[in-house]
C-alpha cells in the first residue's frame, strides 16, 4: 500500500519549510551567499572608482596650478633687419644649387671662361660673369643658355673688352632666369 500523508495543520511558513526538500534549501542558501558576495564585490569596485576619481581630480588641480604658476611663453619680437637676414639665409639655403651648376655646366662650351655665378633667389635669376675671345662666342653662349631646360630665358646685361689683358678678352654678364620646380 501507498504511503498517505495526512496533515491537518494550518498552513504557514513552518509547515512550508518542513516540506521543502533539503537540496532546495541548500540551493537557496548558495544563491543567497552568491548575491551577498556580488553585492560586496560591487561595493568594493564602487569605492575603488570613487578613489580613482578623487585622485584624478587632485591631479587635475595640481596640473592647473602648475600651469598657472608657469610663466606663459612670451612672444619674442624679432627686429625687422634680423627677420630679413634670416629669410635671406633660408632662401640662400633652399637654392637648387645642383640643378644650377648642371645647367650652366651643360650650356658652357670650352671657349667660354666662367668667372662668377651669383644667384638671386628672390627673383630666381642667376647672374653669370664670363669671358669670351670674341662677340660671336659670347652670343653663341647666350643662345645655348636659352636652350637649357632649366632656364626660362637668358639676356646679356653688359659687356666690355678687358684692356688689361694682352689677349683683350670680352668680359660679359648674363642674367638667366631659372624655372622653379
Amino acid at each position: 500500500m501507498r504511503k498517505m500523508r495526512i496533515d491537518f495543520a494550518p498552513r504557514g511558513w513552518r509547515r512550508t519549510l518542513y516540506r521543502v526538500h533539503p537540496a532546495a534549501l541548500a540551493g537557496c542558501a548558495l544563491g543567497l551567499a552568491l548575491c551577498v558576495g556580488a553585492a560586496l564585490s560591487a561595493y568594493g569596485m564602487l569605492e575603488q572608482r570613487r578613489a580613482h576619481e578623487l585622485r584624478l581630480r587632485q591631479l587635475n588641480r595640481q596640473q592647473a596650478s602648475q600651469q598657472a604658476q608657469a610663466p606663459a611663453a612670451a612672444k619674442v619680437a624679432i627686429p625687422e633687419s634680423q627677420a630679413r637676414a634670416v629669410n635671406a639665409a633660408v632662401l640662400q639655403l633652399n637654392l637648387p644649387w645642383r640643378e644650377l651648376q648642371e645647367a650652366v655646366g651643360e650650356g658652357t662650351p670650352a671657349n667660354i671662361a666662367l668667372l662668377a655665378l651669383e644667384p638671386d633667389p628672390r627673383k630666381q635669376v642667376l647672374k653669370i660673369s664670363a669671358e669670351a675671345k670674341n662677340a660671336d662666342d659670347m652670343i653663341a653662349y647666350i643662345e645655348q643658355l636659352k636652350e637649357q631646360e632649366f632656364f626660362s630665358g637668358a639676356a646679356l646685361v653688359r659687356h666690355e673688352i678687358y684692356e688689361a689683358d694682352a689677349n683683350r678678352p670680352l668680359r660679359f654678364q648674363v642674367e638667366a632666369q631659372w624655372v622653379a620646380r
